[in-house]
C-alpha cells in the first residue's frame, strides 16, 4: 500500500482542536484527524465515508452519530486519531449504495441488498488505515468500534489492546439496519 502524505493543517472543530493530515491513494484522499501527540495505546476510530448520513443527514444509518461521538471521545481524551477512509457504502460506492437503498425499500435488509448486487456484506479494506497508523508511529491502539471485523481487517499489523464500543440511539428509520448489522454482521451494538 503506497499512500502519499500531504501537508498537515490545523483543524478546529466543534469538538476540539485537531491536526488534519491528508493521505492520497490514487483519486481517493483519506484523512487522519489527530488530537494531541498520540503514542501506542492511543484512542483510534477508523471511520468510512458516508455522504448520505454525514452531509445529507440521512436517518437510514448511524454513521453521522458514530463520527460525531468518536470525534468527541478523542477530543475529550486530547490524544488520539480519527482516520476517515474514502470508502462509501461499506466499500461499494455511492451509486451502488443507492441501488442497495432501493432494494431495502422493497423489503431487503442491508446485507441481502449487497448480496443481491453481487457484493459481500462489507467490501471495505483497511490497508490504508494500517499504513496511516504506521506512518503516525502507532503499533498498539484502543479502537472505537462496534465491528469485530474491523479489528480483523487490521491483519495483525496493528495490535488492538481494547475495543471501545460506540453507543448510538436507534431511530425509527435505522432500527432494521442496526438489527441486520448486529444479527448478520456480528456488530456488538
Amino acid at each position: 500500500m503506497r499512500l502519499n502524505k500531504g501537508d498537515e493543517v490545523k483543524f478546529p472543530t466543534k469538538f476540539g482542536q485537531f491536526r488534519l493530515i491528508p493521505y492520497s491513494e490514487g483519486e481517493k484522499c483519506h484523512m487522519a484527524l489527530v488530537a494531541g501527540n498520540p503514542e501506542d495505546g492511543a484512542l483510534v476510530r477508523i471511520h468510512s465515508e458516508c455522504l448520505t448520513g454525514e452531509a445529507l443527514f440521512s436517518l437510514r444509518c448511524d454513521c453521522r452519530e458514530q463520527l460525531e461521538r468518536s470525534m468527541q471521545i478523542i477530543a475529550e481524551g486530547r490524544n488520539g486519531v480519527l482516520i476517515y477512509l474514502r470508502q462509501e457504502g461499506r466499500g461499494i460506492g455511492l451509486l451502488n449504495k443507492m441501488k442497495a437503498y432501493s432494494l431495502q425499500d422493497k423489503g431487503m435488509d442491508t446485507v441481502e441488498a449487497n448480496h443481491q448486487l453481487g457484493f459481500r456484506a462489507d467490501e471495505r479494506d483497511y490497508s490504508a488505515a494500517v499504513a496511516i497508523l504506521k506512518d503516525l508511529g502507532l503499533k498498539k491502539i484502543r479502537l472505537i468500534t462496534n465491528n469485530p471485523e474491523k479489528i480483523k481487517g487490521l491483519n495483525g499489523s496493528i495490535e488492538v489492546s481494547e475495543r471501545i464500543p460506540i453507543v448510538v440511539q436507534p431511530n425509527g428509520h435505522n432500527k432494521r439496519y442496526l438489527d441486520a448489522k448486529r444479527e448478520k454482521m456480528g456488530h456488538e451494538i
